[in-house]
């Protein structure tokens, strides 16, 4: 200070020619300094409120303590960097600032080292309103929808970490910087990617934890971040109706590679392939007739899947249940989760297909029909069942025998089975055929007496003139009694009708008619009428 008002003094004593040579020196050194300079400064003093700086000018200059990150470790003689707001104050002082220094300095180096587009580390310092300010060196703003991350449910949380940031915005005339967490995260990502897929091998266990898992499979994220699919195909050799069945959200597994684009980005995981396929070994395993116990583990309308061992099943037809019974569906004899014993009846390793029977562990029955049932044999039976074209009658436990509607009768004509039979009663029956290979026994009632049409031929010669009853009307005829169960055709050429007269019009059954025999044929059990020869 006393130097100062030497040279003041010096100035001041100037004659009008001009100054002293140092006065000049002086004089030119405050000229050259200017107002938004980065000075160097030296600390002279360090007071409870501020610290006084000394930067080679008229005056000293006193910035405020708590400019100072770390005011404890500051002492008298230390050089800093400060920026000249103004070169006197009211005092008389130069105003400096510390902060801004550091922002001037720290916004030449960010904008000459770094760029957009460009990686920089930072922390968070505060939060401010749409977003947080960011220290990379200069304080930049990030905004708050370039900070989220699914690991910060909260981002206040980002605040006073560190993070890389990617440089997204320099606005040089503002001396702004915006810079975006969720784009160097992204870009991370992709890098990573790009030397995970370097190193991918076809084969390889890796590591991953299992994200999402829909209807098809399970999305699984390894090492690196990658996404992978684990098709439900994929998890194992056995049936599986949902991923869910073999993995859940978060699980740690280790997995196969299977297959990856490098372009599309996509990669197919496999867990079963890291045991042997169980279907590699069931030729040798698993030889026809043999007998082996299984699980139930689907049924379908066709047959039910039984599981023989871990990823290998066999299908047991549904024609392949019983010997005798017909199921209409195999839930009526099995259930899922039933233990059952098996034959095989077939492998196909190469398709993986292996066919199972369970009537096959008991005897045929059908192989002692030949034996037990004979043509001409007279037999009595139950009838199980009623069909448009006949009646099946139960002759023993699984076995049944057919009466066809034809064989109810020598001479009526019978509608339905059902006219004449009532199921369950008791009937006596003829063995017509036994056909032990097809499972077929045919039966006849009417062969319990003698074939009448030899005698009705005689009993009804041609020309004889009858009277009758119209048992039915069709469209090419009249059927009509003559006697008792005994039927014959007019046909619609042999009854008199006036022009365009219709013959359910004229006719009804039951009514009352007069008809001459025109012809009986024993061979074909028919009789031919007219109504328009009498």
């Amino acid at each position: 200070m006393v130097e100062e008002r030497e040279l003041q003094d010096d100035v001041e004593n100037t004659t009008e020619g001009g100054m002293s040579d140092f006065a000049k020196l002086y004089h030119d050194s405050i000229k050259e300094i200017k107002e938004g300079s980065i000075l160097k400064g030296k600390i002279i003093a360090i007071n409870p409120k501020d610290v006084v700086v000394d930067v080679g000018y008229k005056s000293e200059g006193a910035i405020q303590l708590s400019e100072f990150s770390d005011p404890e470790s500051i002492k008298i003689g230390d050089e800093i960097d400060v920026y000249l707001e103004s070169k006197e104050d009211e005092n008389g002082m130069v105003v400096l600032s510390k902060q801004k220094a550091e922002r001037a300095v720290g916004w030449e180096m960010v904008i000459s080292k770094y760029g957009e587009g460009d990686i920089v580390d930072g922390k968070v310092s505060k939060k401010v309103k749409g977003g947080f300010m960011v220290n990379v060196g200069v304080e930049a703003f990030l905004p708050a929808s370039l900070a989220g991350s699914k690991t910060f449910g909260n981002l206040n949380q980002l605040i006073g970490q560190v993070f890389p940031f990617k440089i997204v915005k320099i606005n040089k005339a503002r001396r702004n910087i915006v810079v975006s967490r969720k784009d160097a995260i992204s870009q991370q990502r992709e890098e990573d990617k790009k030397k995970l897929f370097e190193t991918l091998q076809k084969g390889a266990l890796v590591s991953g934890i299992v994200r999402n898992i829909t209807d098809f499979g399970a999305f699984v994220e390894i090492d690196g971040g990658i996404i992978g699919l684990l098709h439900i195909t994929d998890m194992s050799w056995g049936r599986i109706s949902h991923p869910s069945e073999i993995v859940a959200i978060g699980d740690k597994i280790d997995i196969m590679v299977l297959d990856f684009d490098t372009v599309s980005g996509k990669i197919s995981l496999g867990l079963k392939q890291k045991t042997q396929n169980p279907w590699e070994l069931v030729g040798t395993k698993y030889s026809v007739g043999s007998k082996i116990k299984g699980t139930v583990v689907n049924l379908v309308p066709y047959g039910a899947f039984v599981e023989l061992e871990k990823g290998v099943e066999g299908l047991l037809h549904i024609s392949e249940l019983s010997w005798t019974k017909k199921y209409a569906n195999p839930n009526e004899l099995l259930a899922i989760g039933d233990r059952i014993e098996v034959q095989v009846l077939d492998v196909d390793p190469q398709n993986k297909k292996i066919s199972l029977g369970l009537k096959q562990l008991e005897s045929n029955p059908w192989l002692e029909v030949d034996k037990k049932y004979s043509v001409g044999q007279k037999v009595k039976g139950k009838v199980r069942n009623l069909t448009d074209y006949g009646a099946f009658v139960e002759l023993e436990d699984g076995i049944d025998g057919l009466v066809h509607v034809s064989d109810i009768s020598w001479t009526k004509r019978i509608g339905h089975p059902k006219d004449v039979f009532k199921k369950g009663e008791k009937i006596e029956a003829v063995v017509l055929a036994v056909d032990s290979a097809n499972r077929r026994i045919s039966l006849g009632v009417k062969q319990l007496s003698a074939d009448p049409w030899d005698d009705i031929a005689v009993k009804y010669p041609a020309d004889v003139v009858k009277d009758g009853k119209v048992t039915k009307v069709a469209n090419f005829g009249l059927f009509v009694e003559i006697d008792n169960d005994l039927e014959g055709l007019v046909h619609i050429s042999e009854i008199p009708l006036a022009e365009g007269e219709k013959l359910e019009a004229k006719f009804n059954a039951g009514d009352a008619v007069k008809v001459k025999v025109l012809k009986v044929d024993s061979l074909q059990h028919k009789i031919a009428l007219s109504i328009k020869a009498v």
